[in-house]
């Protein structure tokens, strides 16, 4: 029985190819992987002995060769095949275990193009997908993680039973596609078009969700396939806790997102059904998650929150004095995970310390959002610098004011359209958003608000179609309001804006969030 091992990835190379030669295999090889296997003493024949041709092209063609896929893609119970086979002096390779060249690894890298493209594979996919065509006689391994199973089956029966041989023949077609996927990718990014006419994409799952956003619903979780540069809820470490839900999955991103718009000092964010209900900063973690709780505490009640400080002692007592679903930080203190251990079922995400750095805030990077037979894809609302803007009433912001101007700007873009959010310099007073009518997002907040909105400043998402939605902010006491600007009625709500005292600013950008 002759076994073809050629890895770019070596988990468990060695055990495997020392259980095969127990159960009788004869081991064919190259490259990296024949000196590894040799340097182990595991016995294996170099695959240009195999076909009598050397490899050629600087080691571009190796196993190219009618003796390997002849071999690969012979049908012993087909006469036919058989026959051609004992002319051409092919024997059967009933096992291949094959996983492709560091691509991804090398791109992210940052090589050069010459290196990148060496990186892709030619040998690899083609004895991949000729094995699993041949699923029927040939059993195909592409993850080092199946190895165990494939010797178990071996040793038991002296072969690899069908059921399993399908599975991997799926698992190996998903693999050189997902390749082929990274390289189309990869090669529409280095032409500068961010929407290629054949768009694949492809992710690894993560873990199956107990069920969807609701226990009718099925669920699973799929990250890509290279951890990116910037924080991501789909590579955080889970330290404890119960099994992320579907819904867990979506606050924690729209709690990073939206605790990654303030990066400069320590900020706490806490989310509720995928809407901001406190957000504020402060000069310690402690502070600024009490200040954000405090905005409605209601809501914080099993409420996610996302800390963009590690959480020391003190943070970690305060977050313990509600219930939670899950927490996400950069990281946590050995004592803060002392104090969390005693709420078992709390989720405790370790995101990395790049969290905490002003350089976390995302690059700009695509988003997709499937419709019914088809696909939505565009930027990410990305953080943007500093916005000049535009003074269009009588009187200017004060400094104060813009300051509480830019924090509500850059906490709206995270609120559901229409979007009304009322803040000061460092906390989130109240939001209204996910409406039909800008004027009831005011109201909502309004209402939610009360008092503490005197002397605030207020943010939409949006223009103001029509001057009402400003005077009920007015009515509310704010003092201050940063909108984009562009509706036929701006001059109608700047001259609102004027008789309420007003200072409003436009910014020439819009943040719907549908």
């Amino acid at each position: 029985m002759l076994a073809l091992l050629s890895v770019s990835d070596k988990r468990g190379l060695v055990p495997f190819a020392q259980g095969l030669v127990r159960l009788g295999f004869e081991l064919l090889s190259t490259g990296g992987t024949l000196a590894a296997l040799q340097a182990a003493g595991v016995p294996a024949k170099k695959v240009s002995e195999h076909t009598q041709s050397p490899e050629i092209l600087g080691g571009r063609v190796k196993t190219l060769h009618p003796r390997i896929h002849g071999g690969i893609l012979g049908r012993p119970d087909l006469e036919s095949d058989r026959a051609e086979m004992e002319a051409h002096g092919i024997a059967p390779i009933s096992l291949v275990a094959v996983n492709l060249y560091p691509f991804r690894q090398t791109v992210a890298s940052g090589a050069p193009e010459a290196d990148v493209i060496e990186q892709i594979d030619i040998g690899g996919p083609a004895m991949v997908r000729a094995a699993a065509k041949n699923f029927r006689h040939v059993t195909v391994v592409v993850d080092p993680d199946d190895y165990e199973g494939v010797l178990a089956e071996l040793e038991k029966s002296q072969a690899v039973g069908e059921e399993t041989r399908r599975k991997l023949m799926r698992k190996a077609f998903a693999h050189t596609a997902a390749y082929d996927a990274s390289i189309a990718g990869w090669l529409g990014g280095e032409a500068g078009e961010p929407f290629p006419n054949e768009l694949s994409l492809t992710f690894k799952k993560v873990q199956n969700l107990r069920y969807g956003e609701n226990p009718h619903q099925r669920g699973a979780f799929y990250r890509e396939h290279a951890a990116p540069a910037e924080p991501t809820v789909a590579f955080s470490r889970v330290l404890q806790g119960k099994e992320l839900s579907y819904n867990n999955i979506l606050d924690l991103e729209a709690a990073l997102g939206l605790v990654l718009e303030f990066p400069e000092e320590p900020c706490a964010v806490v989310i509720k059904h995928n809407t901001p209900c406190g957000v504020a900063v402060e000069d310690s973690l402690t502070a600024a998650y009490r200040a954000a709780r405090a905005v409605d505490e209601v809501s914080a009640f099993g409420g996610i929150v996302a800390l963009n400080r590690e959480v020391d002692k003190s943070c970690a007592e305060a977050l313990a004095e509600t219930f939670l679903e899950a927490v996400i930080a950069p990281s946590y203190s050995a004592e803060a995970l002392q104090v969390l251990a005693a709420k078992k079922n709390l989720r405790l995400l370790e995101a990395g310390a790049g969290m905490a750095s002003p350089q976390a805030r995302p690059r700009v990077q695509m988003e997709a959002r499937s419709v019914s037979g088809g696909l939505l894809l565009q930027d990410k609302d990305a953080v943007e610098p500093p916005l000049e803007w535009k003074v269009v009433t009588k009187r200017a912001p004060s400094p104060e004011e813009e300051r509480a101007l830019r924090f509500a700007w850059r906490i709206c873009k995270h609120v559901k359209s229409n979007a009304i959010v009322f803040s000061n310099g460092s906390r989130l007073l109240a939001a209204g958003g996910g409406q039909t009518s800008r004027v009831d997002s005011v109201k909502i907040a309004s209402a939610r608000g009360g008092k503490a909105l005197e002397g605030s400043a207020v943010a939409s998402d949006a223009f103001f179609p029509f001057r009402d939605g400003l005077d009920e902010a007015a009515r509310t006491g704010a003092t201050c309001v940063v909108q984009p600007g562009g509706s036929v009625r701006d001059a109608e709500v700047i001259a609102a804006a004027d008789e309420h005292g007003m200072a409003m600013v436009f910014t020439g950008v819009r943040h719907f969030r549908h």
